[in-house]
Order: structure tokens, then C-alpha cells, then sequence
């Protein structure tokens, strides 16, 4: 662990087991920035706690309201790694401090030490959302449903429809979706991944699009291994035995066309709106970076270390779509 001063490691070691806690980010491999981070926004947390002249023990809904406000507010004096600061935060800055403050609060929990709040009292500040050329969320969703009122054949229709759940549901890349088998995906909807750099991860379906994958299969009455292809019969992209990222391309073209959606939607701006949309509802960064494949936290932030369980955990409580019904 970083150490400034002997009064600043005073103010962090106050915090209950905040020792194990870094032990634990640094045996799960979390880069030294990252427990940089951590560190130096809970260090703004042990201070404020010290102004109020509480711990842990005494936290409550107020207090969590209180700690947010001075989080936010611009005559905020506090003590930080490179000494003390007056610095107003910007949401971005609040968030990652209560997301820190979050994992935590978690750790603590999970490790039987008794803590009065949950780590999800500590909600997320609203700001602006960090990429206005994603969708909005209702014009998303149309698109995502659009196969299901445009498409005259069954077949086309839920597999065009399932295709889209899943790209969205997951964050994959087009390439990595057009590359899947059906048996990459386990009963309850996870896929193993190799992506990018050969990197390799476990993305999540929701139930809403697992429910719509196997509709679709259900409808198919081959053998080919390959998670979606072409209808029999029929020349779809460059392809006979796997569907092609062009025609998935030219079909979100075609419906966005259709739908009159102004922004510009593609394959991969469906990946830009799930992590887009994950991190407005408060999921976890690094949570968003593992589900997104990236090496690095740098390029995940543009949309705002974990176990895998927690990253899934994130993607099932987050995820807007995580319903079966459809929008009504």
C-alpha cells in the first residue's frame, strides 16, 4: 500500500480490515493503479468519517447522503494522497469514489465483519451521459425488437431478433458473436469467449435473450454447429454455413432506416449502449471491463479487479433488458 505519511496511513488503517482488503485486490492481480485508486478515495472516505468522529459501526442512510454531499460540494477540504485538497469533484470522480467505497464495504461483509449499510445504499450520482452518439434506450430497444414486426419469415424473424438480443445482452463484438457454436453456450446462458488479442472471458445472456435464442433454435431443423446461419435455400452475405457480420451490418442499417432513428446504430454501437447503460445503473467498472473483454481499465472508463462471479452478478442485476416480456 502507498504510504505519504505516517497521519494519512493513520486515517485509512481507521477503516475495519481495510488491510485485508488491499491484500485481497493485490492477490487478485488488480493492477497497482487500480489499488492506487482504491486507496486514494478511501482515504477520502476514512477522512470524512474522522470529521464526523464515527466509524464504520455508526454509518446509516443520512450519513451516506452527508458523505455524498461533501463529495460533491466545492468547499470540500480533505486529505488525499499528494496532501489536501479543496478540488471540487465531477460526477465521474464521485462515482469512482463511492464504487471504491462500495467494493469495500462488500469485502467487509463478506468477510463477516458487521457493517450497519449495504454496499448498494451507496447509489451512483446522476451525470452526463460520457457518449451522446448512444442511443437512447427506448430507441435501442425498437431496433432490438424490430426483426419480430419486420421480418415476413419466422425463421429470419426470431433469428434476426435473437441476434440483436444476444449482441446487446452481451456486449460481444459482431466478430465474436458470427464466430459462436451452439455448443459454446452452457444451460444458463454463459458463453466462453475468445476475443480480441486472444483474450479470453465469460459473457452473460439475460433470461429475455436466452428465452429468444432458444425460440429460435427450436425453429431450426439442421445440424450445422454454428450458433446462427443462413435459411436454407437462401444467399445471406458471403456465407452457406455461418451467418456474416456484413448481413447483420446491412440489417441493422435496414431497420434503422426503417424505425427513422437519428443516431447512427450499428453492431458496435449496440456494445457501446451496454456498457453505456450498465455504468448509468452503477455497475462496477472493472465489472464492465472484464464483460467487455478490454486489457485495460483506461478504455472501459470511456463508459463511465473482479472475480468472474462478481462481473456476472453485475451483468444480471444491471442489465436494462434483463426481463423476459418484451417493451410494451
Amino acid at each position: 500500500m502507498h504510504k505519504p505519511n505516517d497521519s494519512l496511513e493513520d486515517n485509512l488503517k481507521s477503516l475495519e480490515g481495510v488491510d485485508d482488503f488491499f491484500i485481497y485486490l493485490q492477490t487478485n492481480n488488480y493492477s497497482p493503479k487500480t489499488v492506487y485508486n482504491y486507496e486514494k478515495d478511501l482515504l477520502i472516505f476514512a477522512y470524512f468519517l474522522k470529521l464526523r468522529k464515527i466509524n464504520i459501526f455508526n454509518l446509516d442512510k443520512k450519513l451516506i447522503n452527508e458523505f455524498k454531499a461533501y463529495l460533491a460540494s466545492d468547499g470540500r477540504k480533505t486529505a488525499t494522497l499528494e496532501g489536501e485538497s479543496q478540488k471540487q469533484l465531477s460526477p465521474s470522480s464521485v462515482n469512482r469514489c463511492l464504487s471504491a467505497v462500495r467494493a469495500y464495504i462488500r469485502f467487509i461483509i463478506d468477510n463477516d465483519i458487521k457493517c450497519p449499510v449495504s454496499p448498494d445504499q451507496f447509489k451512483m450520482v446522476k451525470k452526463d451521459r460520457p457518449h451522446p452518439h448512444v442511443a437512447e434506450l427506448a430507441d435501442l430497444t425498437a431496433l432490438i425488437e424490430s426483426p419480430s414486426k419486420l421480418e415476413a419469415d419466422p425463421i429470419i424473424s426470431a433469428r434476426n431478433r435473437a441476434v440483436l438480443e444476444v449482441l446487446f445482452a452481451t456486449g460481444m463484438r459482431i466478430s465474436e458473436l458470427v464466430a459462436l457454436n451452439k455448443r459454446d453456450i452452457n444451460s444458463s446462458g454463459r458463453i466462453f469467449i475468445t476475443g480480441k488479442g486472444r483474450r479470453q472471458r465469460f459473457v452473460y445472456l439475460t433470461e429475455r435473450a436466452m428465452n429468444l435464442l432458444n425460440a429460435y433454435l427450436d425453429l431450426r431443423k439442421d445440424n450445422h454447429e454454428a450458433l446462427f446461419v443462413p435459411t436454407k435455400g437462401k444467399t445471406i452475405g458471403f456465407g452457406k454455413q455461418r451467418l456474416t457480420s456484413r448481413y447483420i451490418q446491412e440489417k441493422i442499417k435496414q431497420y434503422r432506416e426503417i424505425l427513422k432513428i437519428d443516431l447512427p446504430v450499428s453492431p458496435h454501437a449496440l456494445r457501446h449502449g451496454f456498457a453505456t447503460y450498465l455504468a448509468e445503473e452503477g455497475a462496477s467498472p472493472v465489472a464492465i471491463q472484464i464483460l467487455l473483454g478490454h486489457e485495460s481499465l483506461n478504455t472501459t472508463t470511456r463508459y463511465v479487479n473482479a472475480s468472474d462471479k462478481f462481473a456476472e452478478e453485475t451483468h444480471h442485476k444491471f442489465h436494462p433488458l434483463s426481463k423476459t416480456e418484451d417493451r410494451k
